[in-house]
């Protein structure tokens, strides 16, 4: 759902995967497929309380058989709730992915990876963020700090599938045709929070990508007067 103005909501269908377009005003953006529109003042309170906050991503699973009438959208063949939860699974986890990739390159220095390579620079400017392929956007693009070795680092907010493997080497392999100079190499380094016997046994015939494991910690500290 998207706000409109005066007081209209408008809903649709989220159609494609995450695209970006570098240089625009809104850089990273999903196809929507948008069906129709209703006003706020149809809402009930507690489903108009749960949107009120623009721009936010929102769990409306609770709301789901109120939002089945006001979209209009009958029976669909994968029940209404169902279709909301997986919907807002997928954004929270892109979301929590690009959460993890903004922290990653804001402290890019005080890692282990930082010691050994720097976000990669065309021009003097550090473009290696979101750096586009021709089969869509690598996460991270370094070069090491002897300019021998390119490093496409690939983030996964949760436990990494062996399919991130496959995807890796895409993206590895535009880098060898597109960006290797003489006496260059590529490597790729996939980051998540954990791993399986899957990606372990995957990973085992990819000798050029290695895994690694990020921990978040939480602390609390109390204050006295």
């Amino acid at each position: 759902m998207a706000p409109k103005p005066d007081r209209m909501y408008q809903h649709g269908v989220v159609t494609g995967g995450y695209e970006y377009h570098p240089g625009t005003a809104l850089p990273h953006r999903r196809r929507v497929d948008w069906r129709g529109s209703f006003s706020r003042d149809e809402l009930s309170e507690a489903l108009a309380t749960s949107t009120k906050y623009v721009g936010t991503l929102l769990e409306l699973t609770p709301h789901a058989a109120e939002l089945a009438t006001l979209t209009q959208l009958g029976e669909p063949a994968q029940p209404i709730a169902e279709v909301i939860t997986s919907e807002v699974q997928e954004q929270l986890a892109f979301q929590m992915e690009k959460q993890l990739e903004e922290f990653l390159v804001h402290n890019w220095a005080s890692t282990s990876l930082g010691r050994e390579f720097d976000i990669y620079e065309e021009d003097g400017q550090p473009v290696g963020q979101q750096y586009l392929t021709d089969t869509g956007p690598m996460d991270i693009l370094a070069i090491s700090k002897d300019r021998t070795r390119l490093l496409v680092v690939e983030l996964k907010r949760g436990r990494a599938s062996d399919a991130v493997v496959g995807q890796i080497q895409r993206y590895m392999g535009y880098v060898q045709d597109a960006l290797l100079e003489p006496g260059q190499s590529v490597e790729g380094v996939i980051i998540a929070q954990e791993d399986d016997l899957r990606i372990r046994r995957a990973l085992s015939m990819a000798r050029s990508i290695r895994f690694m494991k990020y921990r978040v910690e939480f602390h609390l500290e109390s204050i006295t007067a």
